[in-house]
């Protein structure tokens, strides 16, 4: 008899019904939440591409120095990411993630006081450090409570908190720097680091008192609904023999490297498009700081749709490789065709394309590499994983800040966007299917 069949004595339902009855409980309440949690994050780490538009002109930055800025935060995520997920593997999610979002929270709103480039840089590098391990600690808490045959969908659904904070951040950012430019002496950007920066603190108090850290310290779920959850994760440990089981494996595990690239390859292209969307949009010919954020929200309106539908393709048919394929090159296509677009219109609807696959790409990724990592090993190597991967935040908007100092257009750049997400295809390709598709 199945741990589902024995956990739910005396149910009127099938035990099927009972055990995705469970699930949906869980998910409601701790998806939305998390979701949240990532919106207030992905606002706070990319809103400097909408500071730019006032913030490099009064301080005097170029394309490079703001590439260079904008990409120094994901050193400091590199440095302090692998620690932090080990510390949160050890203490629990509930505190941990409360202490990241309340610090960078914190630093984010001191991105007001920056006065020159040297200061500029010296904070993305701190809320860097501030940040890391936010969104890999999410992942592999993710892991205590939903089996990988049910994961790709729960992932890609908190994921879809990037493109929910393009569609209403975006022309929140427009709003707060065109309506409170010069008040009390502060320009709009200013302004926008401060307001944007206090719904962190506020959800970062809310995470200690919400949530669990595992599901047999969860009140809201009865004995029956916690054996469910227990017996199903540990079925997922079992079939994990071959796993990095220590922090010292991990490091020496080719596949969790090869992971490594594939993820570096998506994530150049996604922060390509987050931090330079606005600069992309008002090089199409749109005017106004508002105006580029509501037209910057169409791109991200497109991708939710394409990520919760794959999302749950991908769960449904226990297939990956070709769920990660097609959206990435489909987000290649998108780039070439918006670097080369003659009209305004031709350029957003391929930026949507874009958006919808690139974006894809990052929580459907995610599905490989928790197919096979279990328990410190998990902690690590997706911490390893996450770490060099978004090193590409770093040298994604740098070397398109140089190319668009170089060549004057931001077209190159995006060619070489397309160029990674189309290696990236290749390297899912040639992974193994019976690893991943579980």
């Amino acid at each position: 008899m199945t741990v589902q069949a024995r956990a739910a004595p005396g149910v009127a339902t099938s035990a099927p019904d009972f055990v995705d009855r469970t699930y949906r409980k869980v998910f409601w309440r701790l998806v939305p939440f998390l979701m949240l949690c990532y919106v207030v994050a992905y606002l706070d780490r990319v809103n400097v591409g909408f500071a730019k538009l006032q913030m490099s002109q009064e301080l005097g930055f170029s394309e490079t120095v703001y590439g260079l800025g904008a990409g120094l935060f994901f050193i400091g995520y590199f440095l302090f990411e692998v620690p932090s997920n080990v510390i949160l593997h050890r203490i629990g999610a509930r505190v941990w993630i409360a202490r990241i979002m309340i610090t960078w929270g914190l630093i984010s709103a001191g991105f007001m006081f920056v006065n020159s480039a040297t200061t500029f840089y010296l904070m993305r590098f701190l809320l860097g450090l501030a940040e890391a391990g936010f969104y890999p600690g999410v992942i592999l808490y993710t892991t205590t409570w939903f089996p990988a045959h049910r994961r790709a969908r729960v992932i890609t659904v908190f994921m879809a908190a990037i493109p929910v904070s393009g569609i209403f951040g975006n022309p929140l950012s427009g709003w707060i720097m065109d309506t409170f430019h010069g008040a009390h002496g502060l320009s709009g950007w200013q302004w926008m680091f401060l307001i944007e920066a206090v719904p962190a603190v506020l959800v970062g108090l809310a995470v200690f008192f919400y949530l669990d850290n595992r599901p047999s310290e969860a009140k809201w779920l009865d004995p029956a609904e916690q054996a469910v959850i227990e017996g199903d994760i540990a079925a997922d440990g079992a079939g994990k023999e071959r796993s990095p089981h220590s922090i010292a494996t991990v490091f020496r595990n080719r596949q969790v490297w090869f992971m490594s690239l594939i993820y570096f390859a998506f994530v150049t292209g996604q922060y390509g498009l987050t931090f330079w969307m606005p600069t992309i949009v008002k090089a199409s010919g749109v005017q106004g700081n508002l105006n580029i954020g509501l037209v910057s929200a169409i791109p991200f309106l497109f991708a939710v749709f394409v990520m919760v539908g794959l999302g749950r393709s991908a769960d449904r048919m226990r297939e990956r490789r070709w769920h990660l394929i097609v959206p990435a090159l489909c987000g290649a296509a998108g780039f070439v065709v918006a670097a080369s677009a003659g009209s305004t219109v031709v350029a957003i609807a391929a930026l949507a394309v874009a958006a919808g696959g690139v974006l894809t790409c990052a929580p459907l990724f995610w599905s490989l590499p928790t197919a096979f990592l279990s328990g410190a090993g998990a902690a690590a190597g997706i911490a390893l994983i996450n770490s060099v991967g978004n090193l590409a935040g770093f040298a994604s908007p740098y070397l398109i800040g140089i190319l668009r100092d170089l060549t004057g257009s931001t077209a190159a750049g995006m060619y070489a966007l397309a160029a990674m997400l189309v290696i990236g295809s290749v390297c899912v390709f040639v992974t193994p299917k019976h690893v991943v598709n579980r």
